[in-house]
């Protein structure tokens, strides 16, 4: 088993669930899946909740304290961190429009709603005191909720992670201000652990097949119903939708604006870092040939692609933020919860800053999905309707992913002078 890819033993748990699952419903067996399987599912969505916090803070420090001359941010800098920063957003927007109109978790009955809402929702009173200290409050309170009064409050709750991102992004940048040896030695400690944190979520995610089957079978114990699975085709298309909206006509109509390259020469130049990411799954493991693309077949200076590329792996994860958006809300919808405007801003607001934290690396996607469900109080067991197939979905999200960083990376060579052979003096770049 251990020679099995990660995602083939996802599927065989994910087959595995649901033939318990549908075995339990037939025989009546009912409390047994209860009592004896769904523990495990439980287990496994703790350990994703138990690291969720560690990794942003590790990640996210390690991330920003890498930047080495964030103090004094150059032209290409400031451009590339802005122009990575308006991408995500532009891109959870969009994936935001697609699920409030498609709305793939109302193919439920809207008694299956319910019941799953009354099963998994989080403490309504919690809710509505959070409502009505909206209405009391200022309009600017849910900016200062951001910034923590304590930050070992803040990180006792994934609810409060959006303070955590804040003091993880303050101590990274004072970390860069920091000169002396001293601070050099805090950087060595968080970048050592980021790394060992990285190996838990490799460890965790070891795990996962036997929590999918075990979340999948208690599922379909609790539901007792096949429209689950057309609401999750249903998720499934969506997502495929706005990641094809975004490589296909923002990406295009970006290129045509503000670069002089055409994008069928682009994707010709791009191919074998697409395959690579689709293949790999990893931001991190394409990199390398993300630049080896860039800069041979798109002929833009190293001096360029050396800086955009490595930050884009870490802060520019459009298909990413695409996938958080849709499945917060394809959950919430499935849980019965009506999220409100504020709602969907938050989920902006984290998934954004978020994807900057995230990991590089295979799934690491489902830890931060993980932090934006909390942001909304919606509650993190609703991964198991969507972890079963979100190796496929992640394949192609990467691909958005080193996509979106080369096209960003081609807008800052295009102010900067920054190719060695101009695109409008080649027909074709090879």
């Amino acid at each position: 088993m251990r020679k099995l890819p990660l995602y083939l033993l996802i599927f065989i748990g994910m087959f595995a669930g649901i033939l318990i699952g549908v075995l339990a419903v037939i025989f009546n067996w009912d409390n047994f899946v209860l009592n004896w399987v769904k523990p495990f599912g439980t287990i496994f969505i703790n350990l994703l909740k138990l690291i969720a916090i560690p990794l942003i803070m590790a990640s996210l420090i390690s991330g920003v304290s890498n930047l080495k001359d964030i103090a004094k941010l150059s032209r290409i800098g400031g451009k590339t961190l802005g122009l990575y920063i308006v991408t995500t957003i532009l891109a959870i927007t969009i994936g935001l429009t697609a699920v409030n109109i498609i709305k793939p978790g109302n193919y439920l009955p809207s008694n299956m709603q319910e019941e799953l809402a009354s099963k998994y929702a989080q403490d309504a009173n919690l809710k509505m005191s959070d409502a009505e200290k909206l209405k009391s409050s200022g309009p600017l309170q849910p900016l200062v909720d951001i910034v923590p009064e304590n930050i070992f409050g803040a990180a006792s709750a994934n609810r409060n992670m959006l303070q955590v991102i804040f003091f993880s992004l303050l101590f990274g940048v004072a970390l860069i201000l920091t000169q002396s040896e001293k601070g050099i030695s805090v950087k060595s400690f968080f970048d050592g652990a980021n790394e060992v944190i990285l190996k838990i979520v490799d460890m965790i995610m070891r795990f996962a097949p036997f929590g999918v089957a075990a979340l999948i079978s208690s599922l379909i114990v609790e539901i007792k119903s096949w429209d689950l699975f057309i609401a999750l085709g249903v998720y499934a298309l969506t997502v495929l939708f706005c990641l094809g909206v975004v490589i296909f006509v923002i990406y295009p109509i970006t290129m045509h604006l503000f670069t002089p390259i055409r994008y069928i020469d682009f994707l010709k130049a791009m191919m074998p870092a697409q395959l690579m990411a689709f293949s790999t799954s990893s931001s991190a493991a394409t990199l390398p040939v993300t630049m080896d693309c860039v800069e041979k077949n798109l002929h833009i200076k190293d001096e360029i692609s050396s800086f955009t590329l490595p930050l884009g792996a870490t802060v520019n994860m459009d298909g990413t933020s695409i996938h958080q958006a849709i499945s917060a809300v394809f959950i919430a919808q499935v849980f019965g919860h009506d999220l409100s405007l504020l709602d969907q801003l938050t989920i902006i607001l984290t998934a954004t800053l978020s994807s900057i934290g995230a990991a590089a690396v295979p799934s690491a996607g489902l830890v931060t999905l993980v932090i934006v469900l909390g942001s909304i109080g919606v509650a993190p067991e609703g991964l198991a309707l969507i972890i079963a197939i979100d190796r496929p979905l992640d394949m192609c999200r990467t691909v958005v992913n080193i996509t979106g960083d080369a096209v960003v990376t081609s807008m800052v060579a295009t102010t900067e002078n920054g190719f060695l052979i101009p695109p409008k003096d080649s027909t074709e770049l090879n």
